[in-house]
């Protein structure tokens, strides 16, 4: 099922317990991280306002006893694009969220979706479809069993290899 933008931006503040996130391109080109990334590129500080409103999606949804935990599959040496993620990723740990670095070669032997998704409360899945250059072009949402398991399998494979924000240093 095709769900709109401001449909999938309800699925944060109506969720029961958990909600685990899985992306695995190396590069994004979502409207709201051009500017941003593009002020990076440039050694431009960033104020982080951007983030406001998801930082403010975790804390209520922290506050409410939820777990969040993203894991962020990745090839090493980073792309520009993960070396500029990782810089504005501090606001969001700070928030609540559990985000975790994998190097791509950790998982090379692991049956993981083809798809970016979010599993939320175990039940529901939803597939991020981006095109070539990162671009979001479709959020489907999925019930099936077959897609929950395979995600919930392909989350909680990933995250004993995945390094603690803190801990991952970029190079």
């Amino acid at each position: 099922m095709r769900i709109t933008q401001s449909e999938f931006d309800e699925i944060f503040e109506g969720f029961d317990s958990e909600c685990l996130h899985m992306e695995m391109r190396d590069s994004y080109g979502t409207q709201s991280e051009i500017e941003p990334f593009a002020k990076w590129v440039n050694g431009e500080v960033d104020d982080f306002e951007w983030m406001n409103g998801w930082c403010d999606t975790l804390r209520r949804g922290v506050d409410k006893g939820k777990v969040f935990r993203r894991a962020l599959v990745v090839s090493e040496p980073l792309s520009e694009y993960q070396k500029w993620a990782h810089s504005t990723t501090t606001p969001l740990v700070e928030a609540g969220e559990d985000i975790r670095w994998v190097p791509r070669r950790r998982v090379s032997s692991m049956a993981l979706p083809g798809n970016d998704f979010y599993l939320i409360d175990g039940k529901k899945v939803i597939f991020m479809h981006y095109s070539g250059e990162g671009v979001m072009e479709d959020i489907l949402v999925s019930f099936e069993r077959s897609d929950v398991e395979l995600c919930r399998s392909a989350f909680e494979s990933v995250w004993p290899l995945a390094i603690p924000h803190a801990e991952y240093r970029v190079d």
